[in-house]
């Protein structure tokens, strides 16, 4: 079968490999839908930067996949030849104190291996999945929206349960690329009243206007916080997410929330400073950092995007298959775009 790799020039690079076996408490997915990730761009596609659990191995690149089971192995427990399945996408040791509470992501055992970075993931028609590592796709969400779940809105439903967010609050999204977007999608099914982002691509802006997820958009200036402020009676907003991972926009974050609010950082990489006792310390704020999700949280996330009858999917504005992935991932690459989809069935294009 044909597989996208990324050797770490801005190329992708496409090789022939065997199909995969599966062997005891595993499965084979036939692969139907792939995202592509920011954490691909920032520390795969261009160069290979990322160390430990960010590692690329020169494995078949992707880690956002959604499939069906069309081959078993021995020792299946819960999944069956036919599921339609979200793949999460760190297979952790299974045994140690963050696996046992479904953080996968946090384990540390030489065992873990996430796939797309240091296992075989979802660019390419198959992909070989740990059974304990499957969630099951309810029939009322396409694939593409499982594999926006896969990693992406995950990642937000966990900042989001850290955080809290209800009719009460008014919500601030700083840098709305595909994580952003996903962050304003869940806070309105989540009962926000009012909803800010702040963005330097206009075109992102009015396409969240467009999907009726977002109230007020801005763009970066030294007067953002106070009209954020002027437009909640001058308090601030009660939440706040960062998604840019960029100095100023995590310090924006935290500037623009009032009063004992809670600001979660969900953008990876970069710094941040700010004054801890004007901007955060004598305003009772908090201050949340928050790294993708459980595996139970995301069982949980897909009931709740059923019940709220929204679709990830909505968010993706470009659609491939794999003879152009290297499109995809040029296109993820320059920012000119909500999320990328590499798609392996003709229905799904």
């Amino acid at each position: 079968m044909k597989a996208a790799f990324l050797p770490g020039n801005s190329t992708v690079e496409f090789k022939e490999v065997p199909i995969p076996k599966p062997g005891y408490g595993q499965v084979l997915v036939k692969t139907k839908a792939s995202t592509i990730c920011g954490s691909d761009i920032r520390a795969i596609y261009r160069e290979h930067l990322g160390k430990g659990p960010e590692g690329y191995q020169n494995v078949i690149a992707g880690h956002e996949p959604c499939g069906q089971i069309v081959e078993v192995g021995e020792g299946m427990r819960r999944f069956k030849k036919g599921d339609r399945v979200i793949v999460y996408h760190i297979s952790g040791c299974g045994i140690c104190y963050d696996c046992r509470q479904g953080y996968m992501i946090s384990c540390t055992s030489d065992l873990r291996a996430a796939y797309g970075w240091q296992r075989d993931g979802g660019m390419a028609p198959y992909i070989l999945c740990d059974e304990k590592d499957l969630v099951l796709l309810p029939d009322e969400l396409t694939y593409a929206d499982g594999a926006q779940v896969a990693c992406g809105f995950g990642t937000v439903y966990e900042a989001i349960e850290k955080v809290g967010v209800s009719g009460n609050d008014a919500v601030l999204v700083v840098g709305l690329g595909p994580v952003g977007m996903a962050t304003l999608m869940l806070a309105k099914a989540m009962g926000a009243t009012k909803l800010f982002g702040i963005e330097t691509n206009v075109d992102r802006i009015e396409m969240c206007k467009k999907l009726g997820i977002l109230d007020y958009g801005f763009t970066p200036s030294p007067t953002v916080v106070s009209e954020i402020k002027a437009l909640t009676g001058g308090h601030g907003v009660e939440r706040a997410f960062d998604c840019s991972a960029s100095n100023e926009g995590r310090a924006t974050a935290v500037r623009a929330t009032r009063k004992w609010g809670r600001i979660a950082f969900v953008g990876e990489g970069g710094s941040v400073t700010f004054n801890p006792s004007e901007d955060m310390l004598h305003d009772q704020k908090s201050i949340y950092g928050s790294w993708v999700t459980s595996i139970w949280k995301m069982e949980d996330l897909v009931e709740h995007l059923v019940r709220w009858n929204i679709h990830p999917e909505d968010l993706i504005t470009h659609r491939f298959s794999l003879d152009d992935a290297d499109k995809a991932y040029a296109l993820m690459a320059s920012g000119k775009c909500g999320k990328v989809c590499v798609c392996f069935d003709e229905e799904l294009k």
